[in-house]
């Protein structure tokens, strides 16, 4: 069932991971090159979508929002709309990656935009020697602060376009990604760009993901606050601090909206 949700402002779809998988390998598989973006909210992103309309902008413009966290399931939940699971990106990828290796008799063409110098090069021979039939057509690691130049960003656009890419993977960390593939999204003859943050960092092996038990218990964000402290303990501490006052808002609402319903 694709059906969704409005939850915290923005609309998430009520979808599981096989259903996402299939449906993006639909659209990959259809002729139109549309650039159909796909989202993955998590605590963080909601936080910033409460005060950033351009950051919500590229939220009701995606084609897919998948809920990235098991704070946002479980609020899905407690407020009487519950999401079935999380999709994070750095699962959707290797899922999407194995479906189409599986279930495809030809290559899909791929484009890793992101990460660190050299990350994306050893990602793709990963991607490649793990996965037939996905086929990395081009790598680029952009210099900082590229999305504020406008000719380097449709310089990175036309070398997209050059390689004939299906599907766009980005790593590019939020919001930049999601603002940078709204803006051009349209520049881009693709068919489907996905917003996954760290993904490509995982693929190339360049960071580690929690154990198994750790991500199954929904502790993997304090794996990856201890692995990187400098840059996400205060994120986190203010995401833990914003996060239950939006809950309870949202809350408030849900209460609301009820007892309207029964007069």
């Amino acid at each position: 069932m694709n059906d969704s949700i409005f939850l915290f402002g923005i609309r998430i779809d009520r979808i599981n991971r096989k259903f996402a998988v299939e449906k993006i390998s639909g659209w990959l598989h259809a002729e139109e090159k549309l650039c159909k973006y796909v989202v993955t909210p998590n605590v963080d992103h909601i936080v910033r979508l409460d005060t950033s309309k351009e950051f919500k902008n590229t939220y009701e413009h995606a084609s897919l929002v998948l809920a990235d966290g098991r704070p946002l399931v479980l609020a899905s939940r407690l407020l009487g709309s519950p999401l079935p699971e999380t999709v994070p990106g750095s699962d959707l990828v290797p899922l999407l990656f194995a479906h189409i290796a599986q279930t495809w008799n030809r290559p899909v063409r791929v484009f890793l935009l992101g990460a660190g110098p050299g990350v994306a090069e050893r990602a793709m021979n990963r991607i490649q020697q793990t996965w037939s039939n996905v086929k990395i057509v081009g790598v680029y690691s952009p210099p900082f602060n590229f999305e504020r130049h406008e000719k380097e960003c449709i310089e990175i656009c036309d070398r997209i376009s050059h390689t004939d890419t299906e599907l766009l993977v980005i790593g590019l960390g939020s919001p930049k990604q999601e603002l940078w593939i709204e803006k051009y999204a349209s520049f881009l003859p693709i068919k489907v760009a996905l917003c996954v943050g760290a993904t490509i960092d995982f693929l190339a092996g360049e960071k580690k993901r929690a154990p198994k038990w750790v991500q199954s218990i929904g502790l993997e964000w304090l794996h990856r606050m201890l692995s990187e402290p400098k840059r996400l303990v205060r994120r986190y501490a203010k995401d833990a601090f914003i996060f239950p006052q939006l809950f309870f808002r949202e809350w408030k609402l849900n209460r609301k909206s009820s007892n309207i319903a029964k007069f």
